[in-house]
């Protein structure tokens, strides 16, 4: 499943999944804005390898021990900022590992050598401490990501915009929808070029028309009338 997506979201955006979930009435699960790759640029899709942190490193290696060539471990640390949960040797054992990545719910550590080893890790920022406190209760399958519950039967997609997750079930139609709503926008970028501007694209005079006969005919009614996007 991970070599497929990856190839298949390395054309699209998390922009345009978020809009396939609209078009396809799938809640928006969507990390807060703020998360970054460490190197502009990375990208991420896959399935969910969820790691609840407790302040030590053997949950990351207990839950890689079992983990799929091409997960990625999004870490729940309840978005502290004043710990690195992770860093360089966690980040290096995950690539050796075969994981495709590493989203964090917190903050990373050691950044000149993540920027060196280039394994995509997106994160809320750098702090340089690492944990000091350790929790005695563990749980592996299960975590959180701000208010949204993430496990095992989920796919995460994450680039420079931001990270999303949807439900596997849902990716192969969310990717088909994804990859249609990017042709359309790139058929309206080429016209755009040619001259033809948006306005007159999507017939926004007559959208006018309408809306001023009838308040309740939104332009997303409109959009998917002419075959036309621009926001779902």
């Amino acid at each position: 499943m991970n070599q497929n997506i990856m190839k298949i979201f390395s054309r699209l955006s998390t922009p345009l999944i978020a809009d396939a979930c609209v078009r396809l009435n799938i809640p928006l699960r969507i990390a807060s804005s703020g998360i970054k790759p460490i190197c502009s640029g990375s990208y991420l899709a896959g399935k969910v390898l969820p790691i609840k942190h407790f302040g030590s490193v053997d949950v990351f290696l207990e839950a890689m021990k079992d983990a799929s060539q091409g997960d990625i471990m999004v870490i729940d640390n309840e978005g502290r900022m004043d710990e690195g949960c992770i860093g360089d040797l966690t980040v290096l054992e995950a690539k050796a590992t075969g994981l495709s990545g590493i989203i964090v719910w917190g903050c990373h550590r050691d950044t000149k050598e993540l920027y060196r080893i280039g394994f995509p890790v997106f994160s809320y920022g750098a702090y340089p401490a690492g944990p000091v406190r350790v929790d005695s209760i563990k749980e592996l399958s299960e975590s959180r990501f701000e208010n949204i519950n993430i496990g095992k039967n989920d796919a995460v997609f994450a680039d420079d915009d931001g990270v999303i997750f949807v439900p596997q079930y849902k990716v192969d139609e969310v990717l088909v929808v994804a990859e249609e709503i990017s042709q359309t926008e790139r058929n309206q970028a080429e016209m755009i070029n040619k001259g033809i501007k948006l306005y007159d694209q999507l017939n926004f005079d007559e959208y006018l028309a309408k809306q001023g006969e009838d308040s309740r005919y939104t332009f997303r009614q409109h959009l998917r009338k002419t075959g036309g996007s621009i926001e779902e």
